[in-house]
């Protein structure tokens, strides 16, 4: 009879865990794998709210990293995403140590650039 109950516990368990969506942060692309900190820097505002973006990392390098939609104006956005393509090329433990200069003009926007770009990197050495 315990062992049962245990059974059917273990079973509810295991089936609860199946149907659990999967991690929204990390995924693959064949051999590159991308981070996407949308859900991860919810707290994250730049001038007009969240800036998250989508790193993509392949052999433990950054290859790039874009901005995903947010609600920044268009001008300082683009003048603040030059700063991404400064983490190109590094290693993951290069790029999360880094303190990239933010871009005079749109200095909210380039920290939650930056902040993004440091989460995401971070979360992905913590779950790779």
């Amino acid at each position: 009879m315990k062992l049962t109950k245990i059974l059917a516990a273990t079973a509810v368990v295991a089936f609860m865990i199946s149907a659990m969506p999967g991690d929204e942060v990390i995924s693959k692309d064949n051999d590159t794998t991308i981070v996407n900190t949308t859900s991860l820097s919810k707290g994250v505002r730049g001038f007009k709210g969240a800036t998250p973006v989508k790193i993509y990392i392949k052999k433990n390098k950054v290859v790039k990293i874009e901005a995903l939609r947010n609600r920044e104006t268009p001008a300082y956005l683009n003048m603040a995403k030059t700063l991404l393509a400064k983490y190109e090329g590094k290693t993951v433990k290069k790029a999360a140590s880094m303190d990239v200069d933010g871009v005079s003009g749109a200095t909210y926007t380039s920290k939650a650039l930056k902040k993004n770009v440091k989460l995401g990197l971070d979360y992905y050495k913590s779950h790779k």
